[in-house]
Formats: structure tokens, C-alpha cells, sequence
């Protein structure tokens, strides 16, 4: 692997679009709840450069009914708000009752996207969900807590929920999906392109320093942290 020259990205000709895990999810739940109801359709969308396409047709060959890009430069993505105010510009011309996304991506994992796609549409949201039944105009949503606990909710539509891995089994793509997928055309959604305001200084890969071990003794919390930022300190030095 290899940076850009600039140092701010991974050279193209080392990465391969995929979905990300969770949202291979999310997308499943979206064509369990379309087949149990008998109605509606499935819109996959992303914001991203040309290659993200790939990862589209993936989920119409998995039985998405078709798929919306809205442009987003890579050096874009590392802001979530931002991610998510692109695609909001989607989903205003899609108008869906329900969203669903990840509980967070494969890379930066930072769980934002969702949460703050529902604040630009004004939508309620559920994140970390783990069951979703659909129950007239709204829905019953668990969700999953720290430690075990869980929480099921009732939400009106139209609502963003961000599903949790684990939610169901995502099929594979049929040859017949993946011919279909082949020759599906991608809407592609522009917009009035705002600037981010989280950008990417420098991407680099640390040396190891194989002289400095360090040991931090089990000791009380507040001591086990002292400790840390004495260490944080020497390493500044």
C-alpha cells in the first residue's frame, strides 16, 4: 500500500470499493422488510467518486431495485456531517419512509453518518438497532446497550435507523441479480457542493520504536491513568 503524494489518501490503485460490513445489513433488512410487506422499493445511495459505483451494483445484484450517487471527492469523506448532508440530498428526492444505515463504516467507524442524516432530513432516529417490525405507519425498533441491556421503541416513519451487524443474513447476488446489476444505471444526484470542515492533514505509517517497552502495574483507575500521561508526556519529549 502507498500514499498519495500529498499525503492526505491511499493511492486508488490499491483499494477496491466494498461495502461496508454493517451496511451489507442494512441493506439485507431493507429487502426482508420490502418482501414481508409485499410493497414498495429499495434505493441503495452513496456519496462517493465513480469507483463507489462497484459497491452499488453489488446491492442491486443482492435485489436493491436501483441506485442513487450523489459526487463526493474522496478527500471529503473523512467528515461524516458532511458525508451525511450529501446524502440527504438524495433522500429529499427519493422521499422514503424508512432509512436505514449502518451503525457505522468499516474504516473510520466514527457512527456519526446516521445520526446526523436524520438531523438534516428532521427525522427521528434509532441507532445500534438489532430487530425492526414494521407496525402500521411506524415501527418497532430494539436496540442494543452496553452490558447487555436493550431497549425496544416505537417510532413514526418516515425515521433513520442505524442496524447493528448481526441483524440478519445477508444474501449473496444472483447470476440473474448480477446480469441485472451489470446493466442497472446509477442515478447520479448533483449538488451545491459545500467545503468540510473535517479534512485528513497527513496519512503515514508510524515507525515502530522497539527500544521502548512500557508496563503500566494493575493499580486503581485513577493511578493507571496518572501513569498514562506520564508516559504520553515522555514520549512528547
Amino acid at each position: 500500500m502507498e500514499f498519495l503524494a500529498s499525503g492526505q489518501g491511499v493511492d486508488p490503485a490499491f483499494l477496491t470499493h466494498e461495502v461496508n460490513e454493517a451496511d451489507n445489513y442494512a441493506v439485507e433488512e431493507a429487502l426482508r422488510l420490502r418482501d414481508e410487506s409485499g410493497e414498495g422499493e429499495v434505493v441503495v445511495v452513496t456519496a462517493g467518486e465513480d469507483g463507489s459505483e462497484e459497491a452499488l451494483r453489488r446491492c442491486i445484484a443482492m435485489g436493491a431495485d436501483r441506485a442513487v450517487r450523489v459526487p463526493l471527492a474522496a478527500d471529503e469523506a473523512a467528515d461524516p456531517i458532511h458525508v451525511a448532508r450529501r446524502l440527504a440530498v438524495a433522500a429529499r428526492q427519493v422521499q422514503p419512509d424508512l432509512i436505514l444505515c449502518g451503525v457505522q463504516s468499516s474504516d473510520a467507524a466514527q457512527q456519526s453518518t446516521g445520526p446526523a442524516l436524520a438531523s438534516a432530513l428532521r427525522m427521528p432516529s434509532v441507532c445500534v438497532v438489532t430487530q425492526v417490525e414494521l407496525a402500521g405507519d411506524g415501527l418497532v425498533a430494539h436496540r442494543e446497550f452496553e452490558g447487555g441491556l436493550a431497549e425496544i421503541v416505537e417510532v413514526e416513519r418516515p425515521a433513520v435507523l442505524t442496524v447493528q451487524t448481526g441483524l440478519n443474513e445477508p444474501r449473496y447476488g444472483t447470476f440473474k441479480g448480477m446480469m441485472r446489476a451489470k446493466k442497472a444505471q446509477v442515478e447520479v444526484v448533483e449538488d451545491a457542493a459545500t467545503a468540510p470542515r473535517v479534512m485528513v492533514r497527513r496519512m503515514y505509517q508510524p515507525t515502530l520504536d522497539q527500544g521502548r517497552v512500557t508496563h503500566v502495574e494493575q493499580s486503581s483507575p485513577s493511578e493507571v491513568a496518572a501513569r498514562i500521561i506520564e508516559i504520553v508526556q515522555e514520549a512528547r519529549r
